[in-house]
């Protein structure tokens, strides 16, 4: 039987109440999650909005991708919680100036932004389907059409003006949904590894590039699966933009850390213990010279030379990789990172992480999993590929 306490390692001081950690791997799966969501909203709204067209065969990946990753959200903090279904007292009987209770409406409301938004985007194939197909899925997209069979040039005019507004609305919404992950963790003063005002900022940074890279692997990834070319100028586009936010990423979190150095308070003694000690692999090797100066100066090679073809295909699909695991471990460091060094700042502590049990490894990965695999059944039932007749009047 597993038991029901687990008392964590430690050296020095440190509280007796701090030898068990309250938050676990799915607590730093959470932002990683919300992560995705909003970097890949931003793919499909430099599309929409601002007119990316190298971008097209990804914008209805991308929207497809936000609203998998997004169902996938709270589960972490559910299965996290010993009573889930006390969650939704935070919403059902808000106090207004909860973080916790605005988060369930803002989380509730970028959903549905979600939805209505793929609907308008993919009317057009919605209509197309519902008139050619019969039995159960001719009458699934029948009732999806809602009544609305016109696709005239006005009707289309009509649609394209709201998956503006949408967006536009979505852009916001998005990296607010994760940027108050950031707060959350900047606001928390009596753990000064996290007490950073910067700490929103880096979160979204990290967040637009987890989602920019994850839409490269899954595209390209996608397409050697349907057995069709790449489009380069597409990859080439994704490129840029890791590059360009991986650069501003690396800043954000020097100064980060530069300031908490600067700035000397109480317990900076023992947190330069940790990150030259048990922090050195994750934090400097992994999080940084792995995860993200590699991807960085490869890019910035690739650009250089002006790589093309195949080389630059599986370049920028080696580097989305690299960022992805680079900025999980960022989240896993800030979260578990956090709780390992002691409030009393004269001590640390040891996670170490369960493969089985509610919040262990394998129970991590298969929520990491579940989003893809919901993410491969709509795209049987609204193909985001930019070949499609969905796209037609996009």
């Amino acid at each position: 039987m597993e038991p029901v306490i687990h008392f964590a390692p430690y050296t020095g001081w440190v509280y007796p109440n701090e030898t068990v950690f309250e938050w676990s791997v799915l607590i730093a799966l959470y932002p990683y999650l919300t992560g995705l969501v909003a970097g890949a909203f931003t793919v499909s709204s430099l599309y929409q909005v601002f007119g990316f067209e190298r971008l097209k065969p990804v914008a209805h990946l991308a929207l497809l991708t936000s609203l998998c990753f997004m169902v996938f959200v709270p589960l972490p903090l559910l299965l996290h919680l010993g009573h889930p279904e006390r969650a939704f007292n935070s919403t059902l009987t808000p106090h207004w100036t909860s973080a916790m209770a605005m988060f369930g409406y803002f989380a509730s409301f970028y959903v549905a932004l979600l939805i209505v938004e793929g609907w308008f985007a993919y009317r057009p194939f919605i209509v197309q389907q519902a008139q050619q197909r019969t039995g159960l899925l001719g009458r699934f997209y029948r009732l999806l059409t809602l009544g609305s069979y016109d696709l005239s040039a006005h009707a289309m005019g009509y649609d394209k003006k709201w998956i503006f507004a949408l967006a536009v609305t979505g852009i916001p919404a998005a990296h607010g949904l994760h940027g108050y992950v950031g707060f959350m963790y900047g606001s928390l003063k009596s753990r000064e590894w996290w007490a950073s005002d910067l700490m929103p900022v880096i979160f979204l940074f990290s967040a637009i590039i987890s989602g920019v890279a994850l839409l490269v692997v899954l595209y390209v990834a996608s397409c050697k699966l349907r057995k069709i070319p790449v489009d380069a100028a597409c990859v080439k586009g994704l490129a840029y933009t890791i590059w360009a936010f991986i650069m501003i990423a690396i800043v954000l979190e020097a100064l980060a850390f530069a300031n908490l150095v600067y700035k000397g308070r109480e317990g900076i003694e023992i947190i330069l213990e940790y990150v030259t000690g048990p922090l050195l692999v994750p934090y400097f090797l992994l999080q940084f010279a792995i995860g993200m100066i590699t991807p960085l100066l490869w890019l910035s090679y690739m650009i250089w030379r002006g790589t093309t073809g195949k080389a630059l295909i599986a370049g920028v699909t080696v580097c989305a990789c690299l960022v992805l695991f680079s900025v999980f471990m960022m989240r896993w460091n800030v979260v578990i990172g956090g709780q390992e060094i002691s409030k009393t700042g004269k001590g640390l502590l040891s996670y170490h992480m369960p493969f089985f049990g509610k919040e262990g490894a394998l129970v991590a990965i298969l929520l990491t999993l579940a989003p893809i695999a919901m993410l491969f059944g709509l795209t049987r039932l609204f193909p985001p590929w930019a070949d499609d007749p969905a796209h037609v009047h996009s």
